[in-house]
């Protein structure tokens, strides 16, 4: 069953290089609590307490906006091949856009993508494991190219304009500060 650990172990840190998919929930003091589904090779375990993610352009800011407002973020993973399990990281997170130092450092731990739009760090202060029973053994078959393709026709230009249309403002009109 459940366990909670202080840092993420060896076999842990496996589990997530295997994992074609993750979770990241955020929120502010008011408004709306944001959960959303990441993909692609945009996931680091950089120390036993710390993980940086890439985070690719969307249609909206969500979390950069939470994350401004309230640094606590939560990342889940579940096994959806194998041996039943779901991992939760509990942290604190910053975000680093283009023109900061902390994001020229980190990028290059990702594959190139014109829709790069920050890299997010958390301390991670708690990991805990739980059963997972319930989720269902799903195959994966493939990458989705849609964004990428997409970002690349949009170009480094039209990226820009598009955050500055989509996302410089949460749902709930949170600044992200993207600019």
């Amino acid at each position: 069953m459940g366990k909670k650990l202080e840092s993420i172990t060896e076999d842990l840190s496996d589990f997530i290089a295997a994992q074609k998919i993750f979770f990241v929930g955020t929120a502010a003091a008011d408004g709306r609590v944001n959960v959303s589904p990441k993909g692609t090779d945009s996931f680091r375990v950089i120390s036993p307490n710390k993980v940086v993610w890439l985070n690719l352009t969307g249609s909206g800011n969500e979390t950069a906006a939470h994350l401004l407002l309230d640094p606590r973020m939560t990342i889940m993973f579940c096994a959806f091949e194998g041996k039943p399990m779901i991992l939760r990281l509990y942290g604190q997170a910053k975000i680093f856009h283009k023109r900061d130092l902390e994001y020229r450092d980190f990028i290059g731990l990702f594959p190139p993508n014109t829709g790069s739009r920050q890299v997010i760090e958390m301390e991670v202060d708690l990991v805990q494991t739980s059963c997972g029973f319930a989720v269902p053994f799903m195959d994966f078959r493939e990458e989705r190219e849609t964004l990428n393709t997409w970002s690349s026709k949009q170009g480094v230009d039209g990226i820009e304009a598009y955050w500055e249309k989509k996302n410089t403002r949460s749902i709930d009109g949170f600044e992200t500060r993207i600019f």
